[in-house]
């Protein structure tokens, strides 16, 4: 597949404070592009922007909010003069058994993994459009098997895939490409902060290989940059994902199964596992939220 050079492109990225949003900010401006940073830590993000090799702004924006990110896409088209790159990176998780699940929690991750994608997208594809332009949204290991005490993450990324596969069929006559990004357990503050639960820690542990490992976040950013300059349908931030593909069908049943195994043994553990969101990024959307309801 031929590759689009990213120098003097203008790429957006949402969740763009840390972690995965972060890196992949630094490695696409150092191959040029301008960035806009997106996300709801503003001194966060203006770091980051500090931190860049070339022209950056960032924006402080709930992506959940249409009306706010309507606003983010003009003034990035204002600001860059085009869009060419929009990353829908934003992402929160929560774990722990659903019928004990913090529903406002619960009910977050949907918001801001789903439906904050397709208020991303909505806002930015006229610009899209206009540039004939590549969407990237970023899924995960979880939209390609189920997991318990992962309901609402699973949930989400599962939406989400099946969301972007959708546009890209409604899109592509328009010359807009779309991507799906997939990535399994990658350091970060998310995946970090729902290790500090001793029972999803063990829980994860005990999954097989190579499901069970956290893998570290260059060589995934670097398979995802890749991937846009390719302009990808898929992207696999680990080399096994892609493996995970033929066999997704066959994983509801087999973790049905298997799940049902590790819930009775850990049934005594589940009661103390926290309800909120994990890592500092849930942090921030919890305080984000506080603030708005003042």
């Amino acid at each position: 597949m031929s590759r689009v050079s990213l120098e003097g492109q203008v790429a957006v990225i949402t969740g763009a404070a840390r972690g995965v949003g972060e890196l992949l900010a630094r490695k696409l401006s150092a191959r040029g592009a301008k960035v806009a940073l997106v996300g709801l830590e503003p001194d966060a993000l203006k770091q980051v922007s500090a931190r860049l090799h070339g022209d950056s702004e960032h924006w402080h924006a709930d992506v959940t909010d249409h009306e706010a990110m309507t606003r983010v896409a003009r003034e990035v088209g204002e600001r860059f003069g085009r869009v060419d790159i929009v990353v829908a990176n934003a992402g929160v998780a929560t774990g722990g058994p659903f019928v004990d699940s913090d529903p406002e929690s619960w009910r977050r991750v949907i918001e801001v993994n789903l439906i904050g994608s397709a208020v991303t997208g909505r806002a930015f594809l006229p610009l899209l459009v206009e540039s004939r332009g590549y969407l990237l949204q970023i899924a995960s290991l979880a939209a390609l098997t189920p997991a318990p005490m992962m309901t609402a993450y699973c949930a989400s990324k599962s939406g989400v895939e099946a969301y972007a596969h959708s546009l890209r069929a409604e899109v592509g006559h328009r010359g807009v490409r779309v991507g799906v990004g997939y990535l399994s357990w990658t350091d970060t503050d998310m995946v970090r902060g729902a290790d500090q639960d001793e029972v999803m820690r063990e829980l994860r542990q005990r999954l097989p290989w190579p499901t069970n490992k956290t893998y570290p976040l260059g060589p995934a950013v670097d398979r995802l940059v890749d991937g846009i300059e390719r302009r990808a349908a898929h992207v696999y931030g680990q080399w096994w994902l892609r493996g995970m593909q033929g066999v997704r069908g066959h994983l509801p049943g087999l973790i049905g199964t298997v799940g049902q195994r590790e819930m009775r043994r850990f049934a005594d553990r589940l009661s103390g596992i926290r309800t909120g969101l994990v890592g500092a990024g849930g942090n921030a959307d919890e305080q984000h939220r506080t603030t708005v309801r003042k």
